[in-house]
């Protein structure tokens, strides 16, 4: 169990809160699969201080998705701390999640995700007045640093706790890294070591095996799951199951790849029409489709559709054409008998 403030998740796993991904589609299917908490993707502070359409529909929340996470993200207490009164009051949300982790420039440039990381003094100060200002617990999620000259993972993580924050998930690269290179579970320990608040540990964790590497050398928490989760949430349930009772429930069919593929398209058309949904599902397709056998062809003639129908025929196509192959292949291996 993983326990944040008053919330009680019922297992270590987290599904990190990925921009363009975890909308209430793609996080209902990761509850489903048994993930203990959801966090939605990031939202601006201004843009819920302003009210902007698109992004106060970016705080809807399923209750069967719960417990959950909604992240913001700003540069300025005062904004972040009025954005963060709405989530409270205007939402089902049961944590306030702060971004001081985004790399992206356009993010940096306002002062906010990981541009915080320079700044240890102002952390403590932004939470403290967040924290007062709100009923449900604040969390931050953070890089290890800026760049490999400015490694403050611990001060800054500390500065969350005196600040009143209830829970650190620490991504174990600098904002320099972006993804690459490797993730330095060392610093996430380091972290774990010096705070008494939960710690949420992120970065390289793509397979069940991993997390449990983690929880074992870093102590943490709980294990945030980003990239490994795309096209795959069997990965969080793999690794819900795994860490529970030490058995890996095998990897889905290709049928089963593509029967969640089409839920998740038809969710989230439910949320966004057809037109906008079925163009943002190309991605996630490509992600569903990976390390099928002759999945290429697919995604290229995919990434042109427009409806919904038409990339349900092509997959449900593809999957038949599998399913042949390898029925043809197996009775060409069955032994004749004279």
């Amino acid at each position: 169990m993983l326990k944040i403030g008053n919330v009680e998740a019922p297992n270590k796993v987290v599904l990190a809160p990925m921009a363009g991904v975890c909308n209430p589609a793609f996080r209902l299917i990761a509850k489903e699969f048994g993930t203990g908490l959801v966090c939605a993707e990031m939202v601006s502070d201004k843009a819920i201080v302003h009210g902007n359409t698109r992004s106060m529909e970016m705080l809807y929340v399923d209750d069967r998705e719960k417990p959950l996470s909604l992240q913001i993200f700003g540069g300025d207490t005062d904004t972040l701390v009025q954005a963060a009164k709405i989530v409270d009051q205007h939402t089902n949300a049961d944590i306030i999640d702060i971004n001081m982790g985004c790399p992206v420039p356009k993010i940096t440039k306002c002062d906010a995700g990981a541009r915080w990381l320079l700044q240890p003094d102002k952390i403590e100060q932004m939470i403290e007045t967040v924290v007062k200002a709100v009923s449900k617990p604040v969390t931050v999620k953070m890089r290890i640093g800026w760049d490999s000259d400015h490694i403050y993972a611990v001060e800054n993580a500390k500065a969350v706790e005196r600040g009143g924050g209830s829970a650190v998930s620490v991504h174990g690269r600098t904002r320099e890294q972006l993804y690459t290179g490797k993730a330095d579970w060392n610093i996430i320990r380091e972290v774990k070591q010096a705070l008494s608040i939960p710690v949420i540990g992120n970065g390289d964790v793509v397979t069940p095996e991993d997390a449990k590497r983690m929880l074992d050398q870093t102590g943490v928490d709980g294990v945030m799951i980003g990239r490994g989760a795309l096209g795959n949430p069997w990965m969080l349930y793999r690794t819900v199951q795994y860490l529970a009772n030490g058995e890996l429930p095998p990897e889905p069919t290709p049928e089963e790849k593509i029967r969640i593929a089409i839920l998740h398209m038809d969710r989230l058309i439910a949320l966004k029409g057809e037109h906008v949904a079925v163009k943002e599902m190309r991605k996630h397709m490509a992600w569903y489709l990976k390390g099928l056998t002759g999945a290429a062809r697919v995604k290229d003639a995919i990434m042109e559709m427009l409806k919904r129908d038409e990339m349900v025929r092509t997959l449900n196509e593809y999957v038949e054409h599998l399913a042949a192959q390898s029925s043809s292949s197996s009775q060409e291996e069955s032994p004749v008998l004279h």
